[in-house]
């Protein structure tokens, strides 16, 4: 190759390195034109809520400390276990939820209703209703204490803030407020409608909605004011109203009925009229899924459970006990994967797995088994009942 040849493709070269670097920063700048711009994530309203109660995680999701296995530091220690009250046996029946078998009973007051978890989540307490005592269970020995002097307790819940246990006594007619750890009374609230069993609070936790079972009727009462603020009976005949859950999102409350076979659906700030949505004959627990997007329905009188996808607002599953049955009150394993439920009138408990709505186990059990607690299970503190956590 000559000189000149030389020289001229030093220059092509040069031209094409020129041209090609030129390309490449139109390319950068296109692709630097073309990059798209995340949206703006809207800000959300903060949940200004009852004082003195544990910051709201999620204003979409009140339920957002309740993710499988996320278990406090003061639980984590604890040895699984459910913890199944035996109304006709005055006993405690304890599952080990890995064998599936009763490994120890436990002997308690009269009609045993509920195990319920404190808001501190270091006691179990179980309501002995008819014995007119609460019966303390240390869930990591698993040993009871001494009973402590408390009148018709069928139900038990906290306040958010931690500052009262609030007694359901059902027939006494009387909501009462006591210290969460020694149950002295602190408050007496008595109310005009017959049999308050359930209740839930709101996502600000500064109001509660509770269920009278006998007169089929809802009170609103004031948290912080430890007041009866609305009232209202359900369009019914013979309505008997039974446990009550929150959607996620804390605009709807779900109260189950086991005589209208479905679940009230309102809106608990403007306490709106009730809409029914069926689910099944005898409706009666209710227990949202540890993702949050769903609810699992017991119905007692039918031995089935009905799933309902809260974003869907419909029903989307009915999953049948082989046998039968009659599922009544329980909870959801700290893995989300099994709903467990103690059967009323069959001295039985069921073992579900949530993924497949197959019974996984069935186990004998004292008489009447009601208002079981899975325990431990996630979430930073109790709001009481069989285990609402948040």
């Amino acid at each position: 190759m000559n000189i000149t040849s030389r020289r001229t493709g030093v220059l092509v070269a040069a031209a094409v390195t020129t041209v090609l670097a030129a390309l490449a920063g139109c390319g950068a700048e296109r692709a630097e034109i073309a990059k798209p711009v995340k949206p703006a994530v809207p800000k959300q309203k903060p949940v200004h809520g009852l004082p003195g109660m544990p910051p709201v995680l999620d204003p979409k999701d009140v339920y957002a400390a309740d993710r499988p296995n996320k278990l406090s530091p003061v639980v984590k220690d604890f040895p699984s276990r459910v913890y199944v009250p035996n109304t006709e046996s005055d006993t405690v029946s304890v599952i080990d939820p890995k064998t599936f078998e009763v490994i120890k009973t436990i002997p308690v007051g009269r009609q045993p209703q509920h195990v319920v978890p404190s808001w501190d989540m270091k006691t179990l307490w179980v309501n002995d209703d008819k014995g007119n005592t609460l019966t303390p269970i240390d869930p990591k020995t698993g040993k009871a204490g001494k009973r402590v002097d408390v009148h018709d307790p069928y139900n038990l819940y906290f306040t958010p803030d931690g500052k009262h246990a609030v007694v359901m006594a059902s027939l006494d007619r009387e909501l009462v407020f006591r210290d969460p750890h020694t149950m002295k009374i602190q408050h007496t609230e008595p109310v005009s409608c017959y049999g308050v069993n359930h209740a839930d609070f709101s996502l600000d936790g500064r109001y509660f909605l509770v269920s009278c079972e006998f007169s089929g009727e809802l009170l609103k009462v004031d948290t912080a004011r430890m007041k009866v603020v609305q009232q209202q009976k359900l369009p019914f005949k013979g309505a008997m109203p039974q446990d009550v859950k929150m959607s996620p999102d804390g605009k709807k409350f779900y109260v189950a009925d086991m005589m209208a076979d479905g679940m009230w659906v309102l809106d608990g700030d403007t306490f709106s009229k009730p809409q029914l949505l069926p689910t099944g004959k005898g409706t009666h627990g209710l227990y949202v899924s540890r993702d949050s997007k769903e609810m699992y329905v017991s119905n007692r009188g039918e031995g089935t459970i009905s799933v309902f996808d809260f974003t869907r607002n419909k029903l989307t599953k009915k999953w049948k006990l082989p046998q039968g049955g009659s599922p009544d009150m329980g909870g959801v394993s700290a893995d989300g994967n099994t709903l467990w439920l103690s059967g009323r009138y069959d001295s039985e408990v069921y073992a579900i797995d949530t993924r497949t709505g197959v019974q996984i186990a069935r186990i004998p059990v004292g008489n009447g088994p009601h208002g079981l607690a899975v325990y431990p299970q996630p979430g930073r503190y109790s709001l009481g009942h069989t285990g609402i956590f948040r």
